[in-house]
């Protein structure tokens, strides 16, 4: 069964993938012999959970946002070269790391969402709303990498690094401002963010949707 099976075409095409891409082959060009793509799944994992349950210390200091953004850092780290360097080290297995790598990151963004939610920055209504927002959107790019073989890493100039970043930046914002006022009316900074990112994820899921709809119709028209 492995031998038919074909690995989609990965589509990245992020603000950073450029200078991300060439980062990762330098950093798996100097990888000890003894750390594998496995061991860089669990740190990159234990970095996710981490960050959810520094969100949750973050209710009682907002010191732990500094350490929500470590292990956002070391999530990267390990979330993002494990995949490279299985392939630059050539000892790839296509079903079982696709599998795992992407499990792991439903899990990971569960627990991070769930931290978000209980730390007192967002609204846990809304943290669970984007959380099923981000579940939808991960349905929609699986189903297209079976049925069309082309797995999207990045939505625009959007992808996982940059998000990252930009959590990592609204942490830093939300030491000193965690409030914001609009039309009179304060909020929670991050559940404005929130609310702005599941209308993005919406209309991203809703386009993708319609054209992946569209392209199999076509391709597989009845005579």
């Amino acid at each position: 069964m492995s031998s038919s099976f074909k690995s989609a075409a990965r589509q990245q095409q992020s603000l950073l993938a450029p200078l991300e891409k060439k980062t990762l082959l330098w950093l798996a060009a100097r990888m000890p012999a003894w750390v594998g793509p496995d061991h860089l799944t669990l740190l990159g994992f234990a970095a996710m959970l981490a960050a959810g349950l520094c969100y949750y210390f973050a209710s009682y200091s907002s010191f732990a946002l500094h350490a929500v953004n470590i292990c956002l850092a070391i999530n990267w780290f390990g979330d993002s070269l494990d995949g490279t360097l299985a392939r630059y080290r050539q000892k790839q297995r296509p079903r079982y790391g696709f599998y795992v790598d992407h499990i792991v990151d439903v899990f990971g963004t569960l627990f991070l969402l769930g931290g978000l939610g209980l730390s007192g920055y967002m609204t846990g209504t809304i943290a669970m709303a984007l959380l099923i927002a981000y579940f939808i959107l991960s349905i929609e790019v699986y189903l297209a990498t079976y049925t069309i073989g082309v797995f999207r890493l990045s939505f625009g100039w959007w992808g996982p690094t940059e998000l990252r970043i930009l959590l990592a930046a609204g942490n830093l914002v939300l030491l000193f401002r965690p409030m914001v006022t609009i039309a009179g009316t304060r909020y929670l900074l991050y559940d404005v963010g929130a609310v702005v990112a599941i209308v993005g994820l919406g209309i991203v899921v809703i386009t993708s949707v319609i054209r992946n709809t569209a392209r199999l119709y076509d391709e597989e028209r009845l005579p």
